[in-house]
């Protein structure tokens, strides 16, 4: 496997020059960007594998920039930043970050975090055991684009956490799947007190099925269990 690539999207220059430091000296390749315009820049001429971000970033702020990353194939996101509010972890969540972490931070975690992520963005056989295309109530699930395709063809292209939950969905049709299971498979780490991802996430899923009438019910809610695909799968 090559060495990951990590690009510190960063504009205190104490901060990025210690998480430059902290993952050098895990044994990552390691690139600075104080604002979008560098990020854009070092985007064109490397195969970047994770981005952590700032979300107070000059120019356009971090949740704005998170969105074009999340446009480029298998590149992990993590948001690392003094905001410490729930309404911009959430919209981190929505704009499909795959883990949020707030200032003061504890390097020890961020730097697994980091390692379990790319683990999974940087994995030949991530989605080995998963057919390139489902199909579903009319729906279909493309893997070669990542996408879920509706019955009139209108495509939305889905962060790695969605498209792993919708997989995990898929597979195991009419069971109610934990968040704990959920998480595992969409981030490969285990689930945190307080955490919303899973719960962002299928939101997130529900509101691309609501474009079709009568979709709308195709993941339950399972209430202290978890959730359910209640959908047919076509063999």
């Amino acid at each position: 496997m090559q060495t990951p690539i990590i690009l510190i999207v960063e504009d205190e220059i104490v901060t990025r020059t210690t998480l430059k430091s902290l993952f050098e000296a895990e044994g990552y390749q390691v690139l600075e960007a104080e604002d979008g315009e560098q990020m854009h820049d070092l985007f064109a001429n490397n195969n970047i594998n994770l981005v952590i971000m700032d979300i107070n970033l000059p120019g356009k702020n971090g949740l704005l920039l998170a969105r074009e990353v999340r446009d480029r194939k298998n590149i992990g996101l993590i948001f690392l930043t003094g905001r410490d509010n729930e309404v911009d972890r959430i919209l981190g969540l929505e704009i499909g970050a795959d883990d949020y972490l707030t200032k003061p931070f504890n390097p020890r975690e961020l730097t697994i975090r980091a390692r379990n992520l790319l683990s999974r963005t940087m994995s030949n056989n991530e989605d080995a055991d998963l057919p390139s295309r489902v199909n579903f109530n009319g729906w279909c699930l493309d893997g070669d684009s990542r996408s879920l395709v509706s019955p009139d063809n209108q495509e939305f292209r889905l962060p790695r956490s969605e498209f792993r939950a919708m997989h995990l969905f898929l597979r195991h049709p009419g069971k109610i799947l934990t968040r704990e299971q959920l998480i595992m498979e969409m981030t490969g780490r285990e689930l945190r007190p307080n955490d919303r991802t899973v719960d962002v996430t299928i939101r997130r899923i529900r509101k691309h099925f609501e474009s079709v009438p009568g979709s709308e019910e195709l993941i339950d809610t399972i209430h202290g269990e978890g959730y359910r695909f209640c959908g047919s799968v076509d063999n």
